[in-house]
């Protein structure tokens, strides 16, 4: 039964791959590395049967796991490559962090909820992944080792933390969604020299960024 169980969830994932290309990821590396990552592990038991489906999908806390192409399309903008250093804002279930290691990063994930933080930390020595965590504010970033050539944002922010932009390296990159709490685009930030490069792409909806620089400071409120 388990080898049934597991034939089935192999062909879903490679469903799951052809399905992003069709959409236009083209990046070997990050598909590679979502046709390895088990992403049945990281979601709830109700929703097993619903592991690869194209949709985000509750975990604990009131917060989402985001669907494969938000995944998918927020890797291949940051333009990781293996032996990057990759700081990772919002933790929740752990599998973009697993998705980022399996690439090849150095990847360090900051989550406000100490739930979310153990469980996601317990799955990833569970799985052999190698992964800087703590549990924290996320809109201050990890300064201790900054700069980082990639920051990924998985909540949505009213405009990009000035502290993230701060922590990364010349040439870096950050991913964050950005808008009011209905609709966000992903916005992507370079860095270059002294100045920032910035891109966006539109019709996202992604749980609020919680923090110092995120929807509940004060000027926000």
């Amino acid at each position: 039964m388990e080898s049934i169980i597991t034939n089935r969830f192999e062909r879903e994932r490679a469903e799951m791959i052809e399905l992003l290309k069709t959409r236009g990821i083209k990046d070997e590396l990050l598909l590679k590395a979502m046709n390895k990552v088990e992403r049945e592990k990281f979601v709830l038991p109700a929703f097993l049967n619903r592991a690869y489906d194209d949709c985000a999908l509750p975990i604990a806390c009131g917060q989402t796991i985001s669907q494969p192409y938000t995944v998918a399309f927020q890797t291949e903008k940051l333009r990781a490559k293996k032996g990057d250093k990759i700081l990772e804002i919002g933790t929740g279930s752990g599998y973009q962090a697993a998705i980022l290691a399996e690439m090849g990063c150095k990847v360090y994930t900051i989550e406000r909820i100490m739930e979310l933080y153990l469980k996601a930390r317990k799955l990833f020595e569970e799985l052999g992944y190698h992964i800087a965590s703590r549990c924290g504010d996320g809109t201050i970033g990890w300064p201790e080792f900054a700069p980082y050539n990639g920051i990924i944002v998985t909540a949505a922010a009213p405009e990009a933390p000035k502290a993230l932009l701060d922590q990364l390296a010349d040439g870096g990159r950050l991913v964050i969604p950005v808008g009011d709490l209905n609709v966000q685009s992903i916005r992507v930030i370079t860095k270059a020299g002294d100045k920032f490069e910035v891109e966006d792409s539109y019709g996202f909806k992604f749980v609020p960024l919680i923090g110092k620089e995120g929807w509940n400071n004060d000027k926000n409120n």
